[in-house]
């Protein structure tokens, strides 16, 4: 069956259009379409293609990700994929599922109520995907059916001894407040292919898996669940972003509020879009623009490198612990992808551990999938580039296949 991935982010929407087979082992899947919308909210560049060699490459005012969303079903149209044996469904990554939604979900009026209603957990990241799914359901109707694939739902298998602050209950239950995790199809992702290319059957695999972009997380998975992860109650906690503090003392917004004479929510919103990789560097998220700062003698570029760095490796460190060892250390997003130096860095001085890095196979892997690790460790490290769509598009089709045998 052919599905239509959609993923929404804060200022930007990538497509897939995936064909899956239903009974076919993951990894046999065909990409028939790809695109972007990118800067969404003022001219954004709109980049797609076709396999069959349809192209569309240009620069037009998008105002939301319902307009992006009825580009990008127009260019499809053109293209011959609404014809009667084209698109069987839409798989829409919604990044909170808050705790009602655990698995793939059928998207019909209860479950976008339902969607709405948690949004104030994520008010920058479930919005553009309910404006994508409402403008997908004005073009195609009720014809085609649409799935909702959670971002947090990966995390909902945390113990409680992960997953729950040390605040009082009553409070945390009144107002939902526990640590949901984010990146989930990622970190999925890179779990289902650890095991795929390593033959590792999944109930055994240990893993460390690093999503490093302008988003990032680590998450400690053991059996092919999530035992813990590094963002929380929403995607600010943890490791240090190309715009986000990560971790800070809670005191600190409040802190800030009052010698600043701000209030807390415009606090919140420097801690999210002023801080990171941004706010230490004072120049630059771009983590290949800090590096070559950095070898042109920036001494804050610099700082901001090492301060990224240093953290990832302390999470690495504290999830060894918390799993007891791992099998390996997974680099996936943009920076864990595509930045040899970054991955070296963050590796350096981890022989105690068995952690030990083949320079040659380092520096040649740049968004492929491949060992990084030397021969013959106890923990290995690879990079796996991630794919979000491919989970969306095969938990789409096994969610309609669940509906049709009842």
């Amino acid at each position: 069956m052919k599905v239509l991935a959609i993923n929404c982010g804060s200022s930007t929407l990538k497509f897939q259009v995936i064909e899956v087979e239903e009974e076919a082992a993951p990894g046999r899947e065909r990409r028939l379409a790809s695109g972007t919308v990118d800067r969404i909210g003022g001219r954004a560049a709109i980049e797609f293609a076709a396999e069959n060699g349809e192209r569309l490459q240009e620069a037009a005012p998008v105002a939301d990700h319902g307009e992006a969303t009825q580009r990008v079903l127009v260019w499809l149209g053109s293209c011959g994929f609404l014809e009667p044996d084209g698109l069987v469904a839409i798989g829409h990554r919604v990044v909170h599922g808050g705790e009602q939604f655990v698995e793939p979900t059928l998207i019909d009026d209860e479950a976008m109520d339902a969607i709405e209603a948690v949004s104030d957990l994520a008010p920058l990241h479930n919005e553009p995907s309910l404006r994508a799914i409402r403008a997908a359901r004005a073009v195609l109707g009720p014809a085609i059916p649409m799935v909702a694939i959670f971002d947090t739902a990966f995390h909902r298998t945390m113990p409680e001894r992960a997953s729950r602050y040390a605040i009082p209950q009553d409070l945390a239950a009144k107002h939902r407040i526990r640590r949901y995790g984010f990146h989930g199809l990622a970190h999925r992702y890179m779990t289902e292919r650890y095991a795929a290319i390593t033959s590792t059957p999944m109930a055994q695999a240990k893993l460390i898996t690093l999503q490093l972009g302008n988003g990032c997380s680590a998450t400690a998975v053991e059996g092919g669940r999530s035992l813990d992860t590094s963002m929380g109650f929403t995607p600010l906690e943890g490791l240090m972003m190309g715009t986000r503090s990560g971790d800070v003392d809670p005191s600190l917004a409040a802190f800030l509020a009052r010698r600043e004479g701000v209030s807390v929510e415009e606090v919140e919103g420097w801690l999210n879009t002023r801080s990171g990789l941004l706010g230490v560097s004072g120049r630059s998220r771009d983590m290949r623009e800090l590096l070559e700062a950095e070898r042109q003698g920036d001494q804050r570029a610099a700082l901001a490198v090492e301060m990224f760095c240093y953290r990832v490796r302390k999470y690495i460190g504290a999830y060894l612990s918390a799993l007891g060892g791992a099998h390996a250390v997974v680099f996936g997003g943009g920076i864990g992808e595509n930045a040899p130096t970054v991955r070296a860095r963050i590796c350096a001085g981890m022989d105690w551990c068995g952690l030990t890095l083949d320079q040659d196979r380092n520096a040649a892997a740049i968004g492929v999938e491949e060992r990084i690790s030397a021969d013959n460790v106890e923990v290995h490290a690879y990079v796996i580039p991630v794919d979000e769509a491919v989970i969306i598009a095969r938990d789409t089709a096994g969610c309609l296949l669940r509906q049709r045998r009842g």
